[in-house]
């Protein structure tokens, strides 16, 4: 236990969310492994005004202060179209880091707690950063290599902290590999097969239209919000938050990662792979584009020799009939293309044995689990 007061603080202004965002490059300073978020990334999705989720949901940032010094920091979510859809009254907690130690976490959460069940919530759950259709859970396994683009890390102690607060599982999340040199290329090689069988039923499986995005992404937000439905934790995105995600994405957007399955017009599959960014981003220091991290990113993306598959859902109805098959086999094919060494399928839900199997009959392998907490809110 610490024998120095922690204070909590209130992010109100400009100069506190910049303290606020800035909190991890100190902490991770001397870990290899950390990867720094982009500051106007942060700064957007942090700020009312700028981000549609505060449209309809409430957020609380909290810097936990030692002295003059900050030593963790924590954000309390009140997200209403969660609560809505699945008829429950959670609170999240997210944009959770902190040093090691109990007294900073049992003070950041308290008041992350406090602020909840004055909004009637009766349990805490997290880390989920707004929703889990944006970076949710702790790292519990896999702390030998950086994250990946758009998946969270922290240190290995962060665990023991939250249990000893009164946290519990929930669920746990996994991420696997797929290595080039490991890598079953069945599901390539039946794709002829495959794809004739699914054009007997006038499937087809295509690339995305990367010219007529304005008539492909209300198809896709479409098919996300049913084909994930049944999801732990799964909330619909409003339109709005749908097209801000979608502007950010289109900017990493290569059409071979991006592969629909469609009967008549109708999108039935989608699968979407980006670019793995954050081999560049672990160069930028503190997240800063300027004055150097543009051309980093700019001129680094050509070498990049690594994908996240971010998406890959099909609705029901359709499924089991070989198009997460073909959806895998196109990926695969378009990557070997590119010479891409590994691509990381993330996250899968513990519970979804259809898909894990599915990428482990490929050669995935489980190398990252992530779990999300929950504890009652008395």
């Amino acid at each position: 236990m610490s024998i120095t007061k922690t204070d909590i603080v209130e992010v109100t202004s400009k100069k506190q969310l910049a303290i606020y965002i800035d909190f991890p490059h100190e902490l991770y300073k001397n870990d290899k492994n950390y990867v720094p978020e982009l500051f106007i990334a942060q700064q957007d999705i942090l700020s009312p005004g700028k981000h549609p989720f505060f449209k309809h949901s409430q957020m609380q940032l909290f810097l936990a202060y030692q002295g003059s010094k900050v030593v963790g920091r924590v954000a309390a979510i009140y997200n209403v179209n969660h609560n809505a859809f699945a008829g429950t009254n959670d609170g999240f907690f997210g944009f959770f880091d902190t040093i090691n130690d109990q007294d900073v976490v049992n003070a950041l959460l308290d008041a992350s707690s406090k602020w909840m069940k004055e909004r009637g919530v009766n349990r805490m759950v997290g880390p989920v950063n707004l929703s889990t259709n944006d970076t949710c859970g702790l790292l519990i396994e896999g702390f030998d290599s950086p994250p990946v683009i758009m998946m969270p890390y922290n240190a290995p102690y962060y665990k023991d902290l939250l249990e000893k607060y009164g946290l519990s599982k929930q669920t746990d999340l996994y991420a696997y590999i797929i290595r080039r040199n490991k890598i079953n290329e069945r599901s390539v090689r039946l794709l002829e097969v495959l794809e004739g069988r699914l054009k007997r039923s006038d499937i087809i499986i295509r690339k995305i239209d990367a010219k007529n995005l304005k008539k492909e992404i209300p198809k896709i937000k479409e098919l996300y919000n049913k084909a994930w439905d049944k999801n732990l934790g799964f909330v619909p995105f409003t339109d709005e938050e749908f097209d801000h995600v979608a502007k950010d994405l289109s900017l990493l957007l290569d059409p071979d990662y991006c592969i629909i399955a469609e009967q008549n017009g109708k999108m039935v599959g989608f699968a979407l792979g980006i670019p793995d960014i954050n081999q560049i981003l672990i160069k930028i220091k503190k997240g800063r584009l300027l004055p150097t991290g543009i051309f980093k990113l700019l001129f680094g993306r050509k070498k990049i020799d690594g994908v996240r598959v971010l998406m890959l859902g099909v609705l029901e109805g359709y499924r089991k009939l070989g198009i997460e098959a073909c959806l895998y086999g196109h990926l695969i094919r378009n990557g070997i293309s590119k010479n891409i060494r590994y691509a990381e399928c993330s996250w899968m839900l513990e519970q979804n044995y259809l898909m894990n199997r599915a990428i482990e009959q490929i050669n995935g392998e489980l190398y990252k689990r992530y779990r999300i907490f929950e504890k009652p809110i008395n």
